[in-house]
This record gives structure tokens, sequence and C-alpha cells, in this order.
């Protein structure tokens, strides 16, 4: 199953469930280019922490399963419980943007954060969302 939409410039997104060799398939990948990253970003919000980079959407799905991988075996050697893969949901109608506004010290706090993991604000804040929505859904 693919579906593609369109989001600014920031170019194609797709969210997939992509027939891939190995176990973990069952997990949604959300791919979508990155200006700022300068390639295409791979997400799994159902796993917290779990994203891949690639220079291209085929690459970041390659590297997404073996993020999932080792983010399976790592969870399974701390104890940790392991969410269920969520199914996926209609979100046509948002666009993958929003604007928020901050405090100033806040601001930069997260953007001195991002510069020490080596990545960019954009990535450190939707993984720092990303994190926190899985934790929740675990949660619940």
């Amino acid at each position: 199953m693919r579906e593609n939409r369109t989001h600014g410039s920031e170019g194609r997104a797709s969210v997939l469930l992509y027939p891939y060799p190995g176990k973990w398939t069952h997990y949604p990948i959300e791919v979508f280019w990155s200006d700022e990253d300068a390639g295409y970003i791979a997400l799994v919000l159902d796993l917290p922490g779990c994203s891949a980079w690639g220079e291209s959407e085929a690459d970041a799905i390659r590297e997404a399963h073996d993020a999932i991988a080792a983010w399976l075996e790592a969870a399974k050697a701390a104890g940790r419980v392991i969410p269920e893969p969520m199914p996926p949901q209609d979100d046509a109608g948002y666009s993958g943007r929003f604007l928020v506004r901050l405090p100033r010290r806040l601001h930069a706090d997260l953007a001195r954060n991002a510069k020490r993991e080596g990545v960019s604000l954009n990535q450190y804040l939707l993984f720092l969302l990303a994190d926190r929505q899985a934790t929740r859904r675990a949660e619940a």
C-alpha cells in the first residue's frame, strides 16, 4: 500500500506499508523529502525516536528497516514494552506543516540541543514530538 501526497516546498511525502523482506514490515513508515537535511527522512512513528535518512526514498526505507530491527533489539534487551503498530489513518487533510510560537529562550535551547546532536532543528523537534507521541500511545 502506498499513498503519495504533496507538501508544499518540502516536496513529496509518502506513507508506506512497504513490502520489504524481513519480519518488521508491519510498522508503517512515513517518508518525506527534507530540504533542510538534503535528503529523504523515514519515520517509524510507532517506535519512539526511530528514524532514518537516505539520498533516495528507497535508501531511506532500507535504512528505516535496519533502524526498526535495531530499535526492537535494543528495546527487548532493555526489557521495554514494544508498542503494537497503529493501523494506517486517513491524514490527507494535514499538510505536515504547522507554525509554533515559543519563548526565545526555549527556541535557543532547542537549537543548541539540535546542534549538539548534529541534526537540524526541524529534525530534532520531529524526533522529540514523535518520541513523546509514541510514548503516549504505548501508555494508552
